[in-house]
């Protein structure tokens, strides 16, 4: 199920926060990467003949039992989107990166260091897509488990913060695993400065929606 809310976006700070592994090949001597084995996907590479919800630069599959929260600005740009699917959650993110090369890892050194700079220990694990960064964080709701999965790709890079079940236990990913393994990343032409968040809108039947509303 998709849904939107409007009004100004939570984002999660880079302090509490925010959003992998590198290339999996090295570029090939005509400057493209080899078409990777699984998701996420540039859309060069994108399997046909799966549903997904287009926002632009970004497309989720639709998968049975996940929702999908999608908050947007009054001109229908997307600040944030979320997938829910019982007790976990998934932030996701995606963002402009170089041609030649990965940022996961210097983001991920990042995200460390303004993590311990707010007292908070992250642990680096191994994950499906390379290392990964799990914490307990404090929120105003109490200690919260959180776990933040990079994976670079062509020109972009998406950033995945797991959160609830999902983030303490890397087992129950579940439908959400699946989302993010089918995500579809379509990089624009422009040139953008390394980090830029790649542009996304709502779909026309999401943005005629009013507050509350939700669409399947």
């Amino acid at each position: 199920m998709f849904s939107r809310k409007r009004g100004g976006a939570k984002h999660v700070r880079a302090a509490d926060a925010p959003p992998s592994k590198a290339l999996a090949d090295s570029l090939a001597a005509d400057g493209e990467a080899p078409a990777p084995e699984s998701g996420p996907w540039d859309v060069k590479h994108a399997p046909g003949g799966v549903q997904r919800l287009d926002l632009g630069s970004l497309q989720i599959p639709a998968v049975e039992g996940v929702e999908v929260r999608v908050q947007a600005n009054p001109d229908g740009g997307v600040e944030q989107i979320v997938l829910v699917d019982g007790e976990s959650a998934l932030q996701l993110g995606v963002f402009a990166a170089p041609k030649t090369e990965g940022i996961w890892d210097e983001v991920r050194a990042e995200i460390a260091e303004a993590m311990a700079s707010d007292g908070v220990t992250p642990q680096e694990i191994d994950g499906k897509y390379g290392i990964e960064l799990a914490a307990r964080v404090n929120t105003p709701d109490g200690p919260a488990d959180v776990r933040f999965v990079g994976v670079d790709g062509p020109r972009w890079m998406v950033r995945a913060l797991y959160q609830g079940a999902a983030a303490s236990d890397p087992a129950r990913e579940g439908v959400l695993g699946e989302v993010l393994s089918g995500l579809v990343v379509v990089r624009d032409n422009e040139p953008r400065p390394v980090r830029e968040p790649l542009p996304m809108r709502l779909p026309r039947e999401m943005a005629q929606q009013g507050p509350g509303e939700q669409a399947e």
